[in-house]
């Protein structure tokens, strides 16, 4: 499968953020335990959405399928998580009440050490500004064997994506899997990515992460972070 990319480029207009060929491309013009439950205990439902996860045949060779998340999430409203890297902590709060169906797989993989281990994998510094993890096999083509709807696309915001923003990376409509980025530095990108959270400590950490620069082997400003930016754990801070 084709990897989750970021498509840089285009003077003037937003740029797209897709998973397609591993070449910087022209930008679009712009028209985000199974069940998420908390350790400790059920809480109280956020939301009485009802999700759709389809299988996805995005699973690396020698990684397990995740198990697909059930449908119906039960979730507290403003889920908090560390992702835990070897360059630091980065917190965030994630909005069940906007995203359920995307909070609701996050946490899942979350609960099953999905993202442990794992490396995020591409950092951009051109253009745009963002750092994409969450992919098993630690290239940009991996995902965990189903995929499911956008929801909270930021249309009406300006940029669509600030310092701060965590959103899913995907293929396209209705094909988020795994791989989400987190924006360092405000960022022109087409509003067609599920935004699910945001960062609340760490941005020290992007920065100087961002700071170590990438090495350009998608192209200028481009490529796997020059730091090693491997998630030990993510897990619940609240």
């Amino acid at each position: 499968m084709a990897a989750l990319l970021l498509g840089i480029g285009g003077i003037g207009g937003a740029v797209a953020l897709t998973r397609g060929d591993s070449r910087p491309r022209a930008a679009a013009t712009p028209v985000p335990r199974a069940g998420g439950a908390h350790p400790t205990g059920v809480p109280a439902p956020a939301t009485t959405a009802v999700c759709r996860y389809l299988p996805s045949s995005d699973v690396p060779n020698g990684v397990r399928p995740a198990t697909t998340p059930t449908n119906r999430p039960h979730l507290t409203s403003r889920p908090q998580i560390a992702i835990t890297t070897g360059q630091g902590v980065i917190a965030v709060d994630l909005a069940a009440n906007a995203a359920p169906c995307t909070v609701n797989s996050f946490l899942s993989l979350v609960h099953a050490g999905f993202y442990n281990h794992t490396r995020c994998h591409r950092l951009t510094t051109d253009t745009i500004y963002v750092i994409q993890c969450g992919d098993p096999g630690n290239d940009g083509q991996g995902g965990p064997g189903y995929r499911y709807d956008d929801e909270n696309l930021p249309i009406t915001r300006k940029p669509a994506y600030p310092r701060g923003t965590v959103a899913m990376a995907n293929a396209g409509p209705g094909t988020n899997g795994s791989q989400f980025f987190l924006v360092y530095r405000d960022s022109d990108i087409d509003p067609n990515y599920s935004v699910f959270g945001t960062v609340t400590a760490g941005l020290d950490v992007m920065d100087r992460i961002a700071a170590g620069g990438a090495d350009d082997s998608n192209g200028p400003g481009d490529g796997h972070p020059r730091l090693d930016v491997t998630i030990s754990k993510v897990s619940w801070a609240d």
